[in-house]
This record gives C-alpha cells, sequence and structure tokens, in this order.
C-alpha cells in the first residue's frame, strides 16, 4: 500500500507522515499543485490532503485535484461524499434537507425582492450567515426586519467582504481580555489592529459575497452548542459555550469536555449522519433547543487539530458505548483509509 501525502505544516499531514513512519507504510509527499501532479500519483493507492478554507490556493484548486484524483481510481482523503460541501453553507443547507436529516430551518434566495417580501412577513430574531467562513465569522443577528433588509440591501449590492475586520478586531480583543496577557493575544490584537488599514492578502484575492442572502431561525437554547467528530465508526464529543453578551458558540474557545453528561442523542444523531451522507470524516455542529430538538446546524470534515486530542478522554462507538482511550483522530483518517483499500 503506497500513501502520497501533500503537507502542509501545522494540518492533519503532521501526523499522517508520522503515523506512515511508525507502521513502516511506504509513502511520499507530494506538492498537489504541480502541474504533473496526476503523472507523479501513478502507482500509488492512497493520496491524502488536508486543505483548508483560508488557504487562497486550496479554495481554487483543492476539490478540482482531489475529485479527479478520486474520479481515476485513487482512494483520496477527503473524498467527494465527504467534502464537495466544505467551506458552503448553503450547500449544506440542500444536502441536508435532501437527505431528510434535521437541520436548522434555513432561507436562501437569489432574487432581492423575494427576499425583502420573506422579511416582511417572517418572524424575529433570524441568524444572517455568508455561506462561507469558520468560527462564527460571517455570522450576524437579524433582530429586526429593519437588520434583515439592511443585510438583504448589502448582499444584492457592494456585497460583503470575505473577511469582517472590524469583526476580527473585536473577536481579537474578546479573546485577550477573558486570557492573562500573552504573546498570542497580543499578536492577535495587532494582526486585528494592522487589517483595519491593510486588508488580508486572502481577502484581497476574495470577491465580496454578492447575489443571495441567507438566513436560519434564530434556535432559543441552553447556553451551547455542541460539536461531535465522527470517523472510522468513533465519535468525539465537547461542548462550546456561547460567547459573554452574544449568541454564537463557535469559535468561543470555552470548550466543554463534559462526556459523561452529554446527551447520547447527539451522538446518536452524528453517527446516523454520517452514515447517510457516507463520510469520511464528518464534524457536525447540533443545538439542543428549548421544544428538547436537535437539529443540525453546519457540517465539515475538518475540525481544529488539538481540541480533541489534548483534552477529551475518550470516544463512544455506534453502539453508543464510552471507551475510555488516548485518541489520534488523524490516525483514525488514515487507518481507514488503508483498511477501506
Amino acid at each position: 500500500m503506497k500513501v502520497a501525502i501533500h503537507h502542509r505544516p501545522g494540518s492533519f499531514s503532521d501526523r499522517w507522515i508520522k503515523y506512515c513512519e511508525n507502521e513502516n507504510i511506504d509513502y511520499k509527499l507530494v506538492n498537489a499543485f504541480d502541474t504533473d501532479i496526476i503523472e507523479q500519483l501513478k502507482g500509488y493507492d492512497v493520496f491524502m490532503w488536508h486543505h483548508h478554507h483560508s488557504q487562497i490556493k486550496d479554495v481554487l484548486a483543492a476539490k478540482n485535484i482531489l475529485f479527479a484524483i478520486e474520479h481515476s481510481g485513487l482512494r483520496v482523503f477527503p473524498d467527494f461524499k465527504t467534502s464537495w460541501h466544505f467551506d458552503n453553507k448553503v450547500a449544506q443547507k440542500y444536502l441536508l434537507e435532501a437527505a431528510g436529516i434535521p437541520i436548522v430551518p434555513s432561507y436562501i434566495f437569489y432574487d432581492k425582492k423575494q427576499a425583502k417580501k420573506w422579511a416582511k412577513n417572517t418572524s424575529y430574531p433570524k441568524v444572517f450567515k455568508l455561506t462561507r467562513g469558520a468560527g462564527s465569522s460571517n455570522v450576524k443577528l437579524a433582530r429586526t426586519k429593519s437588520d434583515a433588509v439592511k443585510f438583504i440591501n448589502k448582499s444584492f449590492g457592494k456585497g460583503f467582504p470575505q473577511l469582517d475586520r472590524v469583526g476580527y478586531l473585536k473577536e481579537a480583543l474578546r479573546k485577550s481580555g477573558k486570557d492573562t496577557v500573552s504573546i498570542d493575544s497580543l499578536t492577535n490584537v495587532l494582526k486585528g489592529v494592522t487589517r483595519l488599514v491593510f486588508n488580508s492578502e486572502f481577502a484581497k484575492k476574495q470577491s465580496p459575497e454578492r447575489d443571495y442572502a441567507y438566513f436560519q431561525d434564530f434556535i432559543e437554547n441552553k447556553g451551547f452548542d455542541v460539536r461531535v467528530v465522527v470517523i472510522d465508526n468513533k465519535a468525539v464529543a465537547l461542548k462550546r459555550m456561547v460567547r459573554e453578551n452574544d449568541f454564537r458558540a463557535s469559535g468561543s474557545g470555552n470548550l466543554v469536555f463534559d462526556n459523561d453528561k452529554i446527551d447520547k442523542r447527539y451522538i446518536e444523531l452524528a453517527f446516523n449522519v454520517s452514515d447517510k451522507l457516507k463520510t469520511q470524516s464528518l464534524a457536525i455542529d447540533l443545538i439542543h433547543g428549548i421544544d428538547d430538538e436537535i437539529r443540525v446546524v453546519e457540517i465539515s470534515y475538518g475540525f481544529p487539530m488539538l481540541n480533541f486530542l489534548e483534552r477529551s478522554t475518550g470516544y463512544w462507538d455506534k453502539d453508543i458505548n464510552w471507551h475510555e482511550s488516548d485518541l489520534n483522530l488523524q490516525n483514525w483518517i488514515i487507518e481507514g483509509l488503508l483498511r477501506d483499500k
């Protein structure tokens, strides 16, 4: 079994490389952006690439390259079913609804008049989102019809930049304010101030998001959401508490690994979604409304590399049995690929 890996330091590839070396697996590092990448992969069985939504070259090329390689017969990670909807909340709406999965009620409009008509007659508050962005970036609360119309007008006007520079600075200040002063917190604040004046290279190269308006119902909840990651018939979970004086949990940094108290319905639903969508890796955000219904907010194939590895004490199997264990989710990914092959 021969494995090719596109390496980006700090990504999943760090652990894939270590796994291959420890298990004496024949592997090589490749640059997926090489024009002859297809030729380079001849004779290999598996190709792995942890592509990221904030890397401009990844955004432009990763899915095209991965799906072409998958079409040639190689086993790839992430494959089409796992990642075609990655960093595209609107695509996820269609997919989850088509699969009959309980999603937070969502509304997409490609016509300004229709969007405004809906805004006039719907209830509030609503959550306005851009199709791209992680960690609650590009997520805003429309408390009133006036807020919604303002978002709609901008969506069908000049649009929204990929990077909310004011929002980035506010988030850096929020995180630095709750932590002891550190080099990292000061650096993030400095980055936020700098981006008020100088836009990031990524944002400069991305066109504004425009000509659609996407909203979700605001689900009154208990002050947290739950992130579950399902890989190779194993699930890991944590609670993410909402920001202080805010409604958003994603990206808050306030994580709770209270595994023995997590409602098992979260785990059951996550396994169900993974089975229906046939994903190799599923990171799913779930919210528990005061009506006692659990709904999907959004999904991804990726997740922060260290959160689960450093602080969770085990995982659930598909029968919802708990196993105390050290974790290495990246190893689960490559083990599943090699076994399935």
